[in-house]
């Protein structure tokens, strides 16, 4: 037996924070040589961050992703350990990985495959490195090989998949398999997408398995630049079995994962393998060596655990939970920002968002502990001093019912009553005097009352833009960022008021849609997150019809009244958004899906999805910042783009119009 142990970090990185992520990459390095690991993968562009964007054209960029890499490497002796940064060689900007043994840099592996679909962006700072191709790069004095390249280090060989390279079809480790590579490394930043784990953990299992070898995955952690969420899971496998995994979505800046692997054994597992044809004219250029000694290890038995809450059929309630409650304390902190105000007023969205700061505190204080709650938040000095998870809660979240005289007492009575379970620093403020002064100055201007058979949206408009600027004004008070509560649904079609109840600096439910919103509010209710319990103050919340309140009582005025069922909003915007289908393939679709409902009511529907839809873009490029969920993703600034100005489907809309005549 051969054997070596191998780790891998996931590490909670910030762009251009050069002191902050060198830390966090020394902690890795430290933790990985303290649990006896030979061999380190750090995650992809883990020096730089991997969200820079823009200022990965920046020649400073450059220079300081190289300063730190030389910083490292004293750090690195008697270790093997990748470093992910953005290279320059002649004039192109290339996604590397740098391999480091026992402190000196050995070479940089190229990415082959860049990411440039959804929230990815890298073919606008990054080329393509072409498979087969190495050459040799200068950095200070010294000169370094570069590209297409596998190493072997003490007698055994190592080779590269940076994140993409493992998703596409001609995958680089089939190549590395047949030059006999028997580790294969995969620096990644995969972000948060509901159900994705299970993807990735495919592809490292397949990986394992058909290139007869081990395989290190390491991925980045928390809310990196503002809108990705990384939910760090570390995995190892060898030989199609998983080894070793690491915890997901958690609230430390650094852990790492180490396992045992046998290269002997995988060695021995692809000589058995009939199909397998070692390629056996490896240029010189291909392969880098270097001596390495390796210490000796026993055989130790190794467990793959797993967290409860992972194995429980409420798989997406969960993550969704523990991804926002995350990405929020991310951009709390590194905002630096002193807590959270939220206009509640009584609903679903408003409720969901105050319930997913509470989460985020008693989940970062059950893992951090009080003391690593409040040194993470040191910047808060009001937060410092408290004793419990509430007390946190209480100085870390603002809550503000407004009221007019269109409100009704129910959903003051429900504002009062989430506040009151999470512990909110709750205020009920009534802004009647001054929706009526606004109206008051416009009817005296335009020398004509104001009716709702005259003037429906713009009174609707207005009530919802004077709760604006007195929360806008705590939040600022306070230095805390003011959350808007819109989701996805709402965006999809506009049902939302710029600058009333879109206002706000981070909109955390933009990303998912109404219909699931209320699932889980429900699930909150009943069940919640495994290790926390429910929050049974929510049934005050989910025996209500959703209305945004904004025409008087007496039009009894519901979201589903105005626009349709979510259920079907968000089919046809799935069927029309995510699926690209034209209005009358999106109307066979939905009559299908919904045969309790007339085809002409099915018709009016689709139509008014799409007339929305286009009429409101302008809406979704003005949204403040949203975390990416799933690939339905409307944010036109990471996922969904389309234009502002449009022909807004008239031809493909009478065609629709024929359709339901003919019926």
């Amino acid at each position: 037996m051969k054997l070596i142990k191998l780790a891998a970090a996931v590490l909670n990185q910030t762009p251009l924070d050069w002191r902050g992520n060198q830390a966090n990459i020394l902690a890795a390095i430290a933790e990985a040589r303290a649990q006896g690991a030979s061999v380190l993968c750090l995650p992809e562009l883990c020096i730089t961050g991997y969200g820079c964007e823009d200022a990965f054209h920046a020649p400073g960029t450059q220079r300081m992703a190289l300063q730190i890499l030389q910083d490292c490497l004293p750090f690195t002796k008697g270790l093997i350990v990748s470093f992910g940064l953005p290279l320059l060689h002649q004039n192109g900007l290339f996604n590397t990985a740098c391999l480091v043994v026992d402190g000196r840099i050995l070479g940089f592996v190229a990415k082959r495959f860049l990411a440039g679909d959804g929230i990815h962006y890298e073919p606008r700072w990054f080329k393509a490195w072409p498979a087969g191709v190495q050459a040799v790069t200068t950095v200070g004095d010294q000169s370094y090989p570069l590209g297409d390249l596998h190493f072997d280090v003490g007698g055994v060989k190592y080779g590269f998949e940076i994140c993409e390279d493992a998703w596409v079809a001609n995958r680089p480790g089939t190549q590395l398999a047949l030059k006999g590579v028997d580790v294969v490394l995969n620096p990644s930043a995969s972000h948060f997408a509901f159900g994705k784990i299970e993807i990735r953990k495919r592809f490292v299992l397949e990986g394992s398995r058909a290139f007869s070898a081990s395989y290190v995955y390491a991925n980045l952690l928390g809310n990196e630049a503002g809108r990705a969420i990384y939910d760090g899971e570390a995995m190892i496998a060898t030989a199609g079995q998983l080894v070793a995994t690491g915890p997901r979505f958690s609230y430390v800046n650094c852990l790492v994962t180490s396992a045992t692997v046998d290269v002997e054994a995988t060695r021995m597992n692809q000589s058995r393998t009939a199909s397998y044809e070692p390629r056996l004219d490896v240029s010189a250029q291909d392969l880098v060596s270097v001596g390495f000694a390796y210490p000796e290890r026993e055989p130790c038995n190794q467990a793959v655990s797993q967290a409860a809450w992972e194995k429980s059929p409420e798989i997406k309630e969960e993550e969704f939970a523990r991804a926002v409650a995350l990405a929020l304390f991310d951009y709390l902190r590194k905002s630096r920002s002193n807590g959270f105000v939220v206009s509640l007023s009584g609903g679903a969205d408003s409720s969901a968002v105050t319930c997913l700061i509470s989460l985020m505190t008693h989940f970062a204080i059950r893992e951090l502990g009080i003391d690593g709650f409040l040194a993470k938040l040191s910047h808060i000095r009001t937060l410092q001093g408290c004793k419990t998870p509430e007390e946190c809660v209480h100085q870390l979240l603002v809550t503000v019912y407004q009221a007019t005289r269109n409100s009704g007492p129910v959903t003051r009575s429900a504002a009062r009553v989430v506040a009151e379970a999470v512990g909110s620093e709750h205020h009920e403020l009534d802004v009647t005097a001054l929706h009526e002064g606004y109206l008051e100055m416009i009817s005296n201007a335009l020398q004509r009352e104001l009716t709702w058979d005259r003037d429906d949206l713009a009174l609707q408009n207005i009530q919802a833009r004077v709760r604006s600027p007195g929360v806008w004004l705590l939040a600022n008070l306070k230095g805390a960022l003011l959350l808007s509560t819109s989701n996805r649904s709402e965006a999809a079609v506009g049902y939302a008021t710029m600058d009333g109840d879109t206002s706000g600096g981070v909109s955390p439910i933009a990303g998912i849609d109404k219909a699931f919103l209320r699932h889980w509010l429900i699930w909150l209710e009943k069940k919640g997150p495994d290790g926390f319990g429910p929050i049974a103050a929510l049934s005050v919340v989910n025996t209500q019809d959703p209305t945004a309140e904004l025409r008087p009582a007496t039009s009894k005025q519901t979201d589903e009244t105005d626009l349709m069922p979510y259920p079907v909003l968000d089919a046809i915007e799935r069927a029309a958004i995510r699926d690209k289908l034209m209005p009358v393939e999106v109307f066979r679709r939905m009559v299908l899906h919904f045969p309790r409902y007339q085809a002409d009511q099915m018709g009016i529907w689709v139509e008014r999805f799409f007339r929305l839809w286009c009429r409101n873009q302008w809406k979704r490029e003005r949204y403040a910042p949203s975390f990416h969920l799933d690939d339905e993703n409307l944010d036109p600034k990471t996922w969904c783009r389309f234009p502002i100005l449009s022909g807004g489907f008239d031809v493909e809309l009478q065609e629709l119009r024929q359709l339901l005549a003919k019926q």
